[in-house]
């Protein structure tokens, strides 16, 4: 065995008796260019820390997700410095049809001044623009470049990463996914873990007016609490799809069958139209959101975004938390990597910014488990211009779910901020 390779040993971290002989060194090594390891990588590098991020793909490369950039991704976008123009499938949104399992529909608008309060764009579009705001900041980026071995001590973690060899860095900061091989690596994977969502993609052209111009949701009864979506896209086109919760019940390999089933049905006809075509394939992705109860690092390694299971549990968005903990993340290391303490202080914000939002949102869930409560919910917020109004802003994450219970977010305007690019 070449010496400036790991051995690893049951596919977990590495042999004792492994040759360390670094190839390079580094300050913080990103392993996942998605959105959450390119946050981290732009607010490291902007504090001039040597920064290498890794990924097994080469970019652009397609993502499977539904697209949507709530009020919340759109602020951490702006505040990371990227344009709107630098990404072609960029669409703003500002109206959302929502209708309940009974046929309820109703129309909510979004503020037409103050900014963006959502927006769509493909992640191949996005990731690629957000991976080269990384590269102008100074961060190396190595896509096509996986990491296939670690092993951490008390000063750092060494890595093997597919054709570069042995990497050293102070600190990792594990941006790759649910099913993290830094994780499985270091040994602190989520055995037997599927996600607490599963959800189907299509791209779609020809769509009918509604469908090319406004989000659409409809929570189905045989979906609930999930549902299905249609977010357009420039060019008459849009990215449709539907989740479902994994409650034992369902099996995620019916789920082929109940999207055909979904795109007869006459009200999801009359939002697409009778023209569309598939653009592609179906695709198929587990969504996982149990932020309270993961690891979120070790000693010299912290998990961002789905790595740290941070999507929203009741509306699988995982964009705005994959922004969100990569900038804290990186903040970590940036004011606490010295003292060896970033771990620890990540934790702590990750629990101060998420946790409650999260737990609150679980509760949310199981008032839309129900055709009844879905209705409710779906009447309530329509009933006057004001709720619709609000419920408009709440739903895309203008201020947070759980703001009643926690008195620290309290303040004037808290629920009337601005929405993101305002100067635009």
């Amino acid at each position: 065995m070449p010496a400036n390779r790991l051995q690893r040993t049951s596919g977990f971290g590495l042999s004792s008796a492994a040759i360390r002989v670094p190839d390079r060194s580094v300050d913080v090594l990103i392993v996942g260019a998605g959105p959450a390891g390119s946050a981290a990588a732009i607010t490291l590098a902007r504090a001039g820390i040597h920064v290498l991020v890794i990924d097994k793909a080469e970019f652009p490369r397609d993502k499977i997700c539904g697209d949507g950039l709530t009020t919340g991704a759109l602020r951490v976008l702006e505040e990371l410095g990227l344009l709107p123009e630098s990404i072609e499938s960029w669409q703003e949104a500002e109206d959302c049809w929502v209708r309940s399992p009974t046929g309820t529909t109703r129309l909510f608008e979004l503020p037409r001044t103050g900014g963006s309060f959502a927006a769509i764009a493909t992640r191949k579009d996005l990731d690629e623009a957000l991976l080269n705001l990384a590269r102008k900041e100074g961060a190396e980026v190595l896509d096509g470049h996986g990491l296939v071995g670690a092993q951490e001590d008390s000063e750092g973690i060494t890595v093997e990463v597919e054709g570069i060899g042995l990497v050293r860095a102070a600190w990792v900061i594990g941006a790759d996914g649910m099913w993290s091989p830094l994780r499985k690596h270091l040994g602190v994977a989520v055995q037997g873990y599927l996600g607490e969502w599963h959800a189907f993609r299509q791209y779609v052209s020809g769509v009918g007016p509604v469908a090319a111009k406004d989000l659409f949701i409809s929570f189905e009864a045989d979906l609930l609490p999930g549902y299905f979506w249609s977010f357009p896209l420039p060019g008459g086109r849009a990215n449709i799809g539907f989740g479902i919760q994994r409650d034992g019940e369902r099996k995620t390999k019916e789920m082929k069958a109940l999207w055909l089933d979904l795109l007869e049905r006459p009200h999801i006809r009359a939002v697409l139209g009778e023209d569309f075509v598939a653009d592609e394939p179906h695709r198929a992705w587990p969504i996982p959101a149990r932020v309270d109860k993961i690891l979120p690092a070790t000693g010299r390694a912290l998990f961002v975004g789905d790595a740290v299971a941070a999507c929203d549990v009741m509306t699988g968005e995982g964009i705005a938390q994959a922004l969100l903990t990569g900038i804290r993340a990186a903040e970590a290391v940036r004011d606490h990597g010295r003292s060896g303490e970033a771990g620890r202080a990540y934790a702590v914000a990750l629990k101060k910014e998420l946790v409650a939002d999260h737990r609150m949102s679980k509760l949310l869930v199981r008032g839309l488990s129900s055709v009844g409560g879905a209705d409710r919910a779906v009447r309530i917020a329509g009933a006057t211009p004001w709720t619709r109004r609000n419920f408009g802003r709440w739903l895309f994450e203008d201020y947070p779910r759980a703001l009643i219970a926690t008195p620290r977010r309290w303040g004037k305007g808290v629920i009337s901020q601005p929405g993101a690019y305002a100067s635009r």
